[in-house]
C-alpha cells in the first residue's frame, strides 16, 4: 500500500479527483435496475478529461455559452439559425407554448443544452437524450404542428467531444407527441376546473 502525505486539504482534494474513493464507491456499483453506469461513474471520467468547473451557476452558465454552442452547430452542419427571442404558441391554445433556442424557419427547431461534464460525457457515451429532456423534446412537437425536426445539441467546451447532437423527426415519435398531448389538455381541464373554483 502506498501513503501519500500533503501540506493542505486543497492539495489532497486535488489528489482525490478522478479516483475511486471509499465515498465515491456506491456511485460507481452496477445500477439494481437497468443497464449502464451511475452517474458518479462519469463524474469520474470527467474528473479525469474534463477541465474542471468554476463556481459558476450551471443555470449562468448554460445562458452564458448558449449563442456560442447554437454558433458551433451552424458551422458544423451549415444551417443558418435564428435565435431571435420568441415564444411559440399554438393558436388553438395559447397556453401551450415553448422558447425555441434557435429555429430554422417553422419546419426546424434547435434546442441546446450546455449541462456539466460528467452528464455531457454520459450523454455521448449511452448516445440517447436524457430523460429528464424527452418530454420537452415532445412539447416542441405539440406546440409548432408545422415542425419536422428538432436538433438537440449537446455542448461542453471543457472537453473534446464539446458538441454533438441528436436529431429528432416528428414520424419517429408521433404516438409519443399523441400522447404527451393528452395529458396537456387533461391538464389544462383540471386547471381551469380550480380556477373557476378558487375565483368563484
Amino acid at each position: 500500500m502506498l501513503i501519500k502525505k500533503f501540506e493542505n486539504e486543497k492539495e489532497w482534494l486535488s489528489a482525490r479527483e478522478g479516483k475511486i474513493t471509499g465515498t465515491k464507491l456506491k456511485d460507481i456499483t452496477p445500477k439494481q435496475r437497468g443497464s449502464g453506469y451511475r452517474a458518479g461513474f462519469y463524474k469520474l471520467i470527467a474528473e479525469k478529461i474534463a477541465v474542471p468547473p468554476t463556481t459558476e451557476l450551471a443555470i449562468d452558465r448554460g445562458k452564458r455559452i448558449e449563442e456560442e454552442a447554437i454558433e458551433s452547430f451552424s458551422k458544423e452542419t451549415g444551417l443558418k439559425v435564428d435565435t431571435s427571442l420568441v415564444l411559440w404558441q399554438r393558436e388553438d391554445n395559447t397556453d401551450i407554448a415553448i422558447s425555441p433556442d434557435g429555429f430554422i424557419g417553422e419546419k426546424e427547431a434547435v434546442e441546446v443544452k450546455c449541462l456539466n461534464s460528467e452528464n455531457h460525457i454520459q450523454t455521448y457515451l449511452e448516445g440517447e437524450i436524457p430523460s429528464d429532456y424527452i418530454c420537452q423534446v415532445y412539447h416542441y412537437f405539440i406546440v409548432n404542428d408545422s415542425l419536422e425536426k428538432l436538433y438537440f445539441v449537446m455542448y461542453d467546451p471543457r472537453v473534446t467531444i464539446d458538441l454533438f447532437y441528436f436529431t429528432v423527426e416528428r414520424k419517429q415519435i408521433e404516438s409519443e407527441i399523441k400522447e404527451h398531448r393528452g395529458y396537456i389538455d387533461e391538464a389544462l381541464k383540471k386547471l381551469e376546473e380550480i380556477e373557476r373554483e378558487l375565483t368563484f
